[in-house]
């Protein structure tokens, strides 16, 4: 008698690529924390740059993964993207593909939901994704441009045909919702997301900062407006901010920062805990698929000054746990700071407010639709 062969997964997680740390790769790895037999595919995966969750998980890159340089700089596989998923065959009765441009193309006859973070920016938001002549890095503007404008065309027939083929969609805010509507003619269900930073678990201290500082937690790509924030840091000198995150822009932002902002590229979970709790507000001014950090925020008892557009609109209610500005305007930004500065929001409905967009919410509603896909 032969070798049992292996039974066919009932889910498997697909998802653009593992190589940093950001909101779509918490929620990738709570959803593996819900289908824990899944394995996970994905076209690139560099550990050192991602959550130390997918250690532990069955993680199947593609063969690009070969090439060390696109583990590092995912944008460099940009032309090998859409083909790295269409061949990728996965063997499963029904596939979750989390994606924002890539993972929902993914190959094979399984069941396909997707949960989409947003319709490819590149293709269908190339200007404020990308960003304009005076802001950031040309090199990354002069490359995406290249590749947007060779091969636009071609990557949107790709895309819509990828959307067509899910038989559910799902996503992260009514923003997101109309987006995706407007983009696919599909009608998606809103799923929030829950905070993936809860206040459970350890705080280090951030050495040389003294609490009542502002925070800006983001990737710096030009659509996320860091530059903007440094503009507010540079008007009112006497405030400290304090800028996380990591991306093309790095470089550029830290050479036009004045000498009140620090920037801190990789933190742990522990350290930014401890930033959330000692802020004395979230600073919050980019264009959001999901209103992730300020729920991050809340749940740390610190209230957002964001931007009244996109996600936000979903996870901050305005003079209950943050205030909103209209326009990126820097004086609209400054006061509606000064706004929070007067009347801080109490920690305790801050931190309520952030449970009400539980993982067990989470988790047990995407259950429940992979289910009734599998059974249909």
């Amino acid at each position: 008698m032969g070798p049992t062969e292996p039974s066919r997964p009932r889910v498997a997680i697909v998802h653009d690529y593992l190589t940093q740390r950001g909101g779509a790769e918490r929620v990738v790895a709570i959803l593996a924390g819900a289908f824990p037999e899944a394995p996970l595919y994905t076209s690139l995966y560099e550990p050192s740059q991602t959550f130390d969750d997918f250690a532990a998980l069955d993680v199947r890159p593609g063969l690009i993964n070969r090439v060390p340089v696109l583990r590092r700089d995912p944008r460099k596989a940009f032309p090998l993207l859409a083909p790295t998923f269409s061949r990728t065959k996965v063997d499963a009765e029904l596939v979750l593909a989390t994606s924002s441009g890539w993972a929902h193309g993914v190959g094979g006859d399984a069941i396909k939901v997707v949960y989409c973070f947003a319709p490819a920016r590149w293709l269908y938001q190339a200007d404020r994704y990308i960003g304009s002549a005076g802001r950031g890095s040309a090199p990354f503007r002069t490359a995406a441009r290249i590749a947007t404008g060779l091969g636009g065309a071609p990557l949107r027939r790709w895309d819509q045909r990828a959307a067509q083929r899910a038989t559910r969609y799902m996503t992260t805010s009514r923003a997101m919702a109309a987006m995706i509507r407007d983009t696919y003619g599909i009608d998606a269900e809103v799923i929030p997301p829950p905070p993936a930073l809860t206040s459970t678990g350890p705080v280090d201290l951030v050495a040389g900062l003294d609490p009542g500082f502002r925070l800006t937690v983001s990737r710096l790509l030009p659509y996320k407006n860091v530059d903007v924030v440094l503009e507010v840091a540079r008007q009112d000198p006497s405030r400290q901010l304090v800028v996380v995150g990591e991306g093309p822009l790095r470089s550029a932002l830290e050479a036009a920062a004045p000498s009140n902002v620090v920037f801190l590229p990789n933190v742990s979970d522990a350290e930014l805990r401890w930033l959330y709790r000692n802020a004395s507000a979230l600073l919050a001014a980019s264009y959001e698929d999901f209103g992730l950090t300020p729920l991050e925020a809340a749940a740390l008892g610190t209230p957002t000054v964001a931007l009244r557009a996109g996600g936000y609109l979903d996870t901050i209610v305005e003079g209950v746990t943050g205030a909103f500005f209209d326009s990126l305007h820097v004086g609209e930004i400054s006061t509606a700071l000064n706004v929070i500065d007067e009347v801080r929001p109490d920690a305790a409905v801050l931190e309520r407010h952030a449970s009400s967009f539980s993982r067990e919410r989470f988790c047990s509603r995407i259950v429940d639709v992979v289910n009734v896909e599998l059974q249909r």
